[in-house]
């Protein structure tokens, strides 16, 4: 499945591997040097005393349990008992809550499931975080018809500026997984492989309901190319469902727990209920929520709403100016990357990809099969802008589209092309660490790319793991 002799793959596992490793180790080191702030954010406490292994396990990972990932591990361990708990969907948490209580039980013993479950999402996403690697190369081969530039792509994802998300207890690496795994399947026609990975997606991060375009955008080209397909526009329309499923379910659930359960509190250790009440959280079961008695019930925008404030231009204040600087080089670069497509594919993107597809070639970053993937990214960058955190656009395009290191890698190809040979004297088969054993004479703009990619790996892993706001 995977193609294990392609030497490629081989050397994307061994420098996705490295690159984890190497995130491992700064979260420990910045960890251990830089005091931890004391950020507003969501800390529940520990509901029983830490041994000396729930101690060494905060001393060497500890710093992948910060800001979102305590929602998370929240949940795994004590369900969604908050109703803010419910903007965090349930693919990550039932995952590692699996293998905390599956491969990890022997050690505890030794300790706390919040424990194991750290653990498990630090290796869970790891591994998952070299899968989805792999598959951005096979995807890559099969969209660019160009495996070197599916390989110089993969090894950038190795160190993409959202590295330390992907390596923390987040499920940016566990949707990046199955939405790459899933492009990859429609790509070779395997239709229902696609729609599963596809709604494994949706059920790991709402921005998945975006995939859903690219089954639309099927079902309109088999009506607009006549005759119309009304197989292919039927079997498009029920992919579109099944990414769409798991989302409805989840709303389904939500509703239930909220709206129409009356819990009891007897199992709730006394710690949570009085962290409910001193922040003001609702409990599962205790009130009814106002969005229960909407006309659509979806927990999931009213949370984000209330909790959280986003909405249309509802960022664009004057002390949020620090986090649109924050997203502006990947705003800058995805505009770059779609700019210079719609100006090679002009035509293209005017008929929506609709029209004149068999007539360019079809290789490369500016072919015809990239054109879903550049409106993908560009629906989603718009989106993030407008109604977003803006800050978590990197997070949500690196993680989301394939386009950012397919872009990079056509640049970083056409400005240094001695990358592929051995007269600099390099005997390594990585272009990647080429260029950076190559800083000095370096092109100014693949400087200025690949030191986006290492400061916001570098940065971001120092301000994260110690409560410091960062993307």
């Amino acid at each position: 499945m995977w193609g294990a002799q392609d030497p490629f793959i081989k050397e994307i596992v061994h420098f996705s591997l490295c690159c984890r490793g190497i995130t491992l180790v700064m979260q420990f080191v910045f960890n251990t040097l830089i005091p931890d702030h004391q950020a507003d954010a969501f800390s529940p406490p520990q509901t029983s005393s830490p041994s000396f292994g729930d101690q060494l396990t905060e001393l060497l990972v500890g710093g992948l349990g910060r800001w979102d990932a305590k929602h998370f591990l929240f949940i795994a361990e004590h369900g969604y008992l908050y109703e803010h708990n419910l903007a965090f969907f349930p693919l990550l948490p039932l995952s590692i809550a699996g293998v905390a209580h599956g491969l990890l039980l022997p050690l505890a013993s030794v300790l706390s499931l919040h424990s194991r479950l750290l653990l498990s999402a630090v290796l869970l996403n790891c591994i998952c975080f070299t899968l989805a690697a792999v598959s951005l190369y096979l995807l890559g081969c099969l969209v660019l018809q160009s495996r070197r530039n599916a390989f110089l792509a993969a090894l950038l994802f190795c160190m993409n500026p959202a590295s330390i998300f992907m390596t923390a207890a987040y499920s940016e690496t566990v949707f990046a997984l199955a939405t790459f795994i899933g492009l990859w399947q429609l790509e070779k026609r395997k239709t229902l492989r696609g729609w599963v990975f596809l709604s494994f997606a949706t059920a790991a991060r709402a921005n998945g309901l975006a995939n859903v375009g690219f089954f639309l955008h099927s079902v309109v080209q088999a009506i607009v190319v006549g005759p119309c397909n009304w197989v292919k526009t039927r079997r498009m329309f029920l992919g579109s469902l099944v990414v769409i499923l798991p989302f409805a379910i989840f709303q389904s659930f939500s509703y239930w727990k909220f709206c129409m359960v009356s819990s009891t509190t007897e199992d709730v250790p006394k710690e949570l209920l009085q962290l409910g009440l001193n922040h003001g959280y609702r409990i599962s079961g205790k009130s009814i929520p106002v969005w229960c008695s909407a006309y659509f019930p979806v927990a999931y925008s009213h949370i984000q709403s209330e909790y959280w404030e986003v909405g249309f231009l509802r960022y664009f204040q004057l002390h949020q100016v620090p986090n649109f600087f924050l997203a502006v080089p990947v705003v800058l670069l995805s505009s770059s990357a779609i700019w210079e497509y719609v100006r090679a594919n002009l035509h293209l993107c005017v008929t929506l990809g609709l029209f004149g597809v068999q007539q360019k070639p079809s290789s490369g970053y500016c072919g015809p099969r990239v054109f879903l993937y550049i409106a993908h990214i560009a629906a989603l960058m718009v989106f993030g802008v407008l109604c977003m955190h803006v800050q978590v656009l990197t997070r949500l395009l690196f993680s989301s589209s394939p386009v950012l290191f397919w872009f990079c890698s056509h640049r970083l190809q056409q400005n240094e092309p001695w990358m592929w040979g051995l007269e600099r004297g390099y005997l390594t088969s990585n272009p990647a660490l080429r260029l950076l054993r190559s800083w000095t004479s370096l092109q100014p703009q693949t400087k200025a790319v690949l030191g986006y990619f290492l400061t916001y790996w570098i940065l971001g892993t120092a301000l994260h793991v110690n409560f410091l706001p960062w993307t």
